[in-house]
């Protein structure tokens, strides 16, 4: 899949909001500071589409971003983060959960993970509700030019083992752009079939 066109359509509050027209969904979910954002930008070969920032917690809406006029990037708040308020934490689940629950096209969620951390227990609480509800999970381990390529292999093995999964975690740089070319095929995968039909 080759991305020509993206443009920012807009950022949004509730499912009532979601722009039109309406088209297939891949989210983009994970901890804050998982390196989310670099991952969208390196995928769409674009700097700054998606906003980076030294301080987590940047993202505090649903921000739809229109690939090729086929289907969107959903990039959601990131979760774990501490230093909001405790309203805000609740706001912002809410906010996943509604989208999670109720967003009728959405056809794979990106579990964005720093692979030096390893799934942590929010991001195996998410996987696990997908499996539950039947949403596909595509498992992202990034930043891994921080650590050998041996390590990257056991931790991405290791995952393997431990969770039965639709799909491989695909191990990944924004720095070296590793993984890019798996992350664009496992995209199109689901959104090429509802798109065509």
């Amino acid at each position: 899949m080759i991305i020509k066109k993206v443009e920012f359509v807009k950022s949004v509050a509730a499912i009532s909001e979601i722009p039109r027209p309406r088209l297939p969904e891949i989210a983009f979910a994970g901890r804050s500071n998982s390196g989310k954002s670099s991952l969208i930008n390196t995928i769409l070969n674009r700097k700054k589409m998606a906003k980076t920032s030294s301080k987590p917690g940047k993202t505090r809406l649903l921000n739809y971003f229109n690939i090729n006029d086929r289907f969107y990037f959903v990039d959601l708040p990131g979760y774990g983060f501490a230093g909001v308020s405790k309203k805000l934490r609740n706001e912002w689940k809410g906010l996943i959960e509604n989208y999670l629950t109720d967003c009728s096209d959405l056809q794979l969620v990106m579990v964005i993970c720093d692979i030096r951390r390893g799934l942590t227990e929010m991001d195996l609480q998410l996987i696990e509700w997908l499996n539950r509800t039947g949403l596909p999970a595509q498992i992202m381990l990034t930043k891994a030019d921080k650590i050998s390529k041996n390590d990257s292999n056991k931790t991405k093995s290791k995952i393997i083992e431990q969770h039965a999964l639709e799909n491989e975690p695909i191990v990944f740089s924004s720095l070296k752009k590793t993984g890019v070319k798996d992350t664009l095929t496992i995209i199109n995968k689901y959104t090429v079939v509802i798109h065509d039909t």
